[in-house]
């Protein structure tokens, strides 16, 4: 099976692309729809993605970009259940702002994760991108617990590292997940206006009990 993902799918802009790298694109498309409509199914569905995503960093030597995959099954695990009983009571999920106590724990879980990820990828790996990297690694993962949480900000975190994310795809010729993540961008915007209109109209509610 990982020689068969690992076969070339389709040619885009002179490089090979793979059947991992091709399914990728499909199911990372899917995934972010269905998290802009705040649809439960983008966690399994984000599930399958990751894991088709370990197969296509590894093979290229983005080694930060592929154990964060494995991470993110833990947290679309998370995340499932989060959206179904996180809420008050077991409840689902409602969107709402990020706290201040949680911009700072973001902020310092941020720091900690990019400065020691450069330095273990920089002195003991053979990554070519050390720093952009960590960087990206940091920046998915706070994005991703913020939208285990449902915090409307958690798409400007995304909006980052995607702009991050879109040259470094690139740099490394994975064309087809360079373009991916320009459509990521789009949706990531498209995200944070409905996540916004999702909490003006729960706002009303909340202001009732």
């Amino acid at each position: 099976m990982i020689d068969w993902l690992n076969s070339p799918a389709v040619t885009a802009f002179g490089a090979a692309t793979t059947w991992a790298e091709l399914l990728g694109f499909v199911t990372g498309l899917l995934t972010v729809g269905l998290l802009v409509g705040r649809h439960i199914l983008n966690w399994p569905v984000g599930i399958l993605n990751v894991l088709l995503l370990i197969v296509v960093f590894w093979s290229v030597g983005l080694y930060a970009d592929a154990a964060l995959q494995v991470l993110y099954v833990v947290l679309g695990a998370y995340g499932w259940w989060s959206w179904l009983y996180g809420g008050h009571d077991r409840t689902a999920l409602k969107v709402r702002t990020t706290t201040r106590a949680e911009w700072v724990g973001l902020a310092l879980a941020g720091a900690v994760v990019t400065v020691g990820l450069w330095l273990f990828l920089d002195r003991l790996t053979g990554s070519t991108v050390p720093l952009a990297d960590a960087l990206t690694t940091a920046l998915s993962l706070l994005a991703t617990y913020g939208q285990t949480r449902k915090l409307v900000e958690s798409w400007w975190i995304w909006i980052v590292a995607d702009l991050i994310y879109i040259p470094l795809y690139a740099y490394k010729d994975l064309w087809l997940t360079a373009i991916l993540y320009v459509a990521f961008l789009i949706l990531c915007v498209l995200g944070l206006r409905a996540w916004r209109a999702a909490l003006v109209r729960l706002a009303p509610a909340a202001v009732a009990r």
